[in-house]
């Protein structure tokens, strides 16, 4: 099984990182996960104070064996979601809609939503916040948990690609209950999909043009788009899905891929397609606080706000949480305005349901980038042993 390692022992070492512990690191997840057939692939991207540090591949993009390459393009789930947020964020400070403003200011539909399947009344109005923090009483049918979740999968409402607009995805959704009144509870949901429909309400243009003209074009994230295009599609990977044997098999063919599909609704909380570089530089513009290569997008002090625990009562999500799935573990993790946050090492991280997964730790200046694409993301503890190998190769005495 072909893998591929490069670090810079130098600059690792100038950074105050062990390029040993950073080589077997990614040797060891390659090892355990490519070369036993539990994963298809592997891509980790490694970088501190912006110099990248760590890069590998390994693996096959596809079933037909080609080897996975530094470029290829992978399904990002909800790795869509900050970006998303960042967008809202930025129509934030431009003064068009605050945090606390009711979401039915946007979205009229939701002005008769009632909670659980009595119906009852909400006890206060869903919020702005509540949408970028999972606070809303929305959910996902993934959850698997209530009726509202049978409900929502019954309607599709999870899906990637809805057959609804923007328009009617939102009324489906307002005909449902809640699963809480806004506020009292965490739970995972479709809540980001919703505020990609209000960033396109209060932009007046498509959630797609408005994330390329805004961010993906000031970044230089040339590889990143809601739909394949078609002088790309040799690039898209594969995706596995955990099959009933327990062995690996085909979810979608990258040739074959639903991402090339036209588009009725883009999905914030989980549609886009991007590469480990694309990612990186998004993930770069939230550790210098909203800017990179002298294109501001976001304020510092709107950064730090996202990235900061905006729970209720500042609690972790293993006392708000009432999901059975979630991109996170709940114990002393936080969560900010589109991504989780460490409450002990103030980490922020966040991952998709196809097992990608990336982390920006602010006062160690490191970023990691994960990406492969194997359906669920919680069969294998990958993400933990990736974010404890990197944070093992940190030398102690690194003053920066």
């Amino acid at each position: 099984m072909q893998a591929k390692t490069w670090t810079d022992e130098a600059a690792a070492q100038a950074a105050g990182l062990d390029a040993a512990r950073l080589h077997a690191l990614a040797d060891g997840l390659h090892q355990n996960y490519v070369a036993s057939g539990k994963l298809p692939h592997l891509r980790l991207l490694v970088s501190r104070d912006e110099k990248p540090l760590l890069d590998h591949v390994s693996g096959a993009a596809r079933a037909t064996g080609e080897p996975l390459r530094n470029d290829a393009l992978f399904r990002i789930a909800s790795m869509t979601k900050p970006v998303t947020s960042a967008a809202f964020m930025m129509l934030v400070e431009q003064g068009l809609v605050a945090l606390q403003d009711p979401v039915t200011d946007v979205l009229p539909e939701f002005s008769a939503l009632t909670v659980g399947m009595d119906r009852q009344p909400l006890r206060r109005p869903m919020r702005m916040i509540d949408l970028l923090r999972h606070t809303s009483g929305l959910t996902y049918g993934l959850q698997r948990q209530t009726p509202i979740d049978a409900l929502y999968r019954e309607q599709g409402l999870d899906e990637f690609h809805q057959k609804r607009g923007p328009g009617e995805f939102i009324e489906a959704v307002a005909r449902l209950p809640l699963e809480f009144s806004p506020g009292e509870r965490w739970n995972y949901s479709i809540s980001t999909d919703v505020l990609g429909v209000i960033v396109e309400r209060l932009s007046g243009t498509d959630l797609g043009s408005f994330l390329a003209d805004r961010i993906f074009a000031p970044l230089d994230m040339t590889d990143t788009f809601f739909r394949l295009p078609d002088d790309r599609a040799g690039r898209m990977t594969d995706a596995w899905q955990l099959g009933s044997d327990g062995r690996l098999s085909l979810y979608e063919r990258g040739e074959r891929s639903s991402w090339r599909r036209n588009l009725r609704l883009r999905s914030g909380g989980g549609g886009l397609l991007s590469t480990a570089e694309d990612y990186h530089r998004f993930a770069l513009m939230l550790l210098r606080g909203g800017e990179l290569d002298g294109v501001r997008l976001l304020r510092p002090e709107t950064i730090a706000m996202m990235h900061a625990n905006q729970l209720p009562g500042g609690a972790d999500l293993a006392s708000l949480s009432s999901s059975m799935f979630s991109e996170a573990d709940y114990a002393d993790v936080g969560f900010g305005l589109g991504f989780a946050t460490d409450l002990v090492t103030q980490e922020f991280f966040w991952g998709g349901v196809f097992s990608t997964f990336f982390f920006v730790h602010p006062r160690e200046r490191i970023i990691g980038l994960l990406m492969t694409q194997h359906f669920p993301s919680n069969v294998y503890p990958l993400r933990r042993a990736f974010r404890d190998g990197i944070k093992a190769a940190i030398l102690k005495g690194y003053a920066g």
